[in-house]
């Protein structure tokens, strides 16, 4: 018996050997699945659950092509439940509804249970995940949710709370390079028939192009190997040439409302963060070739000068404002450069985040001890009345001063002595840093002349 990767595939069994290769090479159980070994192997909880017909409601978390659909479909085929699927793309309301109703029915009727498989079910809104909720927690339906974006953030709480949630993962190289050769091989579900043969350049590049999604690699192969002559000799030889030729340009993972969006942005900052240019302008470059908006990209690098490299570059926000406003201008593809640019720079840049620091904790001292009163010598006696009653009295004209500095008590009185900022020894903050030393203990001194 061959060997298939577990992945995704189309439901409909009448497209049978006219279907594409990704559907016909579907596995029909577990013992010809490889891949997602952590959740379905032998003797894991849910391959145990499911060969006993005892399964939870459950959510399937995890990239396209890496099993969803295939493994809720080996349920249908295992269990005695009955089984329904709908999809949150062309569903609604009313079709959950009619598929409860119905389960209902099986229940009280026959004592059979119902399976709902809804597949995208992030597409559903809060009002339609609730109409499947109570039907759930009372046992009318088993609930087997598939989707590809986090299920914290799209699958309501109540209902997340009542299933599993299962990850599953991208398949490894090797992997989809395994399913490539059972399918070329395959005479009855794959292309064994066409005679093909793949240059090894091309095989890998079906492996790269796929990014672990194997109906995108067994997609890739069909078009591939139709669209390469048969020579002499009887023989499909497939090159990478006419791999990449027929594929054209590898389709990015990358959703901008979803978990690709947030995690690829999220390396990227923490690239830049973590001074590696290198890999910096390669997310860059992963998040403009998948077309993020890169105003995003510019507000994101804004936030990262002032909050990450601070005042220990202070050109550093100079540079990134710079690029956005260059790219606003310019547009793309032209604002990739300034992108590039600013990247590159605030990667290489020494690091502060002793600004961010700072606020944050006058914020938290602020939300703590509300609003003291502002001391009299810094008040403006804006009036004479104001100035009678002591506003302004006491006030100290740095200008007038050796250094245009004077020692003065500035904070609220309850709060003196308090210190927020605290600089960092890096970059230009040191100068900083030294300067503040020297103005540090000129407030010390006066402390000690008025004590004594």
């Amino acid at each position: 018996m061959s060997s298939v990767t577990l992945f995704d595939y189309q439901a409909d069994i009448s497209m049978g050997s006219d279907g594409p290769l990704a559907s016909r090479m579907r596995p029909t159980s577990f013992d010809e699945l490889i891949g997602q070994e952590h959740i379905v192997g032998p003797g894991r909880v849910l391959r145990k659950s499911i060969e006993s017909d005892k399964l939870p409601s459950m959510i399937l978390w995890g990239p396209p092509g890496t099993g969803k659909t295939t493994l809720a479909h080996l349920i249908s085929n295992i269990t005695r439940s009955h089984y329904a699927s709908i999809s949150a793309v062309g569903s609604g309301v009313a079709d959950l509804r009619k598929v409860v109703e119905d389960a209902k029915e099986r229940l009280g009727m026959h004592g059979k249970r119902t399976i709902l498989f809804i597949d995208e079910i992030h597409r559903f809104n809060k009002s339609q995940q609730d109409v499947v909720l109570p039907h759930v927690e009372s046992g009318v339906v088993t609930l087997i949710g598939a989707t590809t974006e986090n299920p914290s953030f799209e699958v309501i709480s109540p209902l997340l709370s009542r299933s599993r949630v299962y990850t599953l993962k991208s398949l490894t190289d090797l992997q989809i390079e395994e399913i490539l050769r059972r399918a070329l091989t395959d005479v009855k579900r794959g292309v064994g028939s066409l005679s093909a043969r793949l240059d090894p350049d091309a095989l890998s590049t079906i492996v790269t192009l796929s990014g672990g999604d194997a109906r995108v690699a067994l997609n890739s192969l069909e078009l591939a190997v139709h669209a390469t002559d048969i020579t002499k000799e009887g023989v499909r030889h497939v090159t990478s040439e006419v791999v990449e030729d027929a594929i054209q340009r590898q389709s990015l993972l990358y959703d901008k409302a979803g978990d690709k969006h947030y995690d690829t942005i999220s390396a990227y900052i923490k690239s830049v963060r973590g001074s590696d240019p290198d890999a910096a302008i390669y997310w860059l470059a992963r998040m403009i070739e998948a077309g993020e908006d890169p105003i995003f990209i510019s507000r994101r690098l804004v936030i990262l000068a002032a909050e990450d490299i601070g005042l220990a570059d202070p050109q550093a926000l100079t540079i990134a404002v710079a690029a956005q406003q260059a790219v606003h201008f310019i547009g793309m593809p032209e604002g990739r450069i300034p992108l590039a640019e600013a990247t590159i720079y605030l990667a290489s840049a020494p690091k502060s985040n002793s600004a961010y620091k700072a606020v944050d904790k006058a914020l938290d001292e602020v939300r703590r001890t509300g609003s003291q009163p502002v001391p009299m010598h810094l008040r403006n006696a804006v009036t004479s009345l104001m100035k009678d009653s002591g506003y302004g009295a006491g006030y100290k004209y740095a200008h007038k001063y050796k250094d245009h500095f004077t020692p003065m008590e500035n904070l609220p009185e309850k709060l003196r002595g308090s210190k927020y900022y605290e600089p960092s020894n890096s970059g230009y903050e040191r100068s900083i840093l030294d300067r503040l030393k020297k103005w540090w203990g000129k407030r010390r001194e006066q402390k000690a002349s008025e004590d004594s």
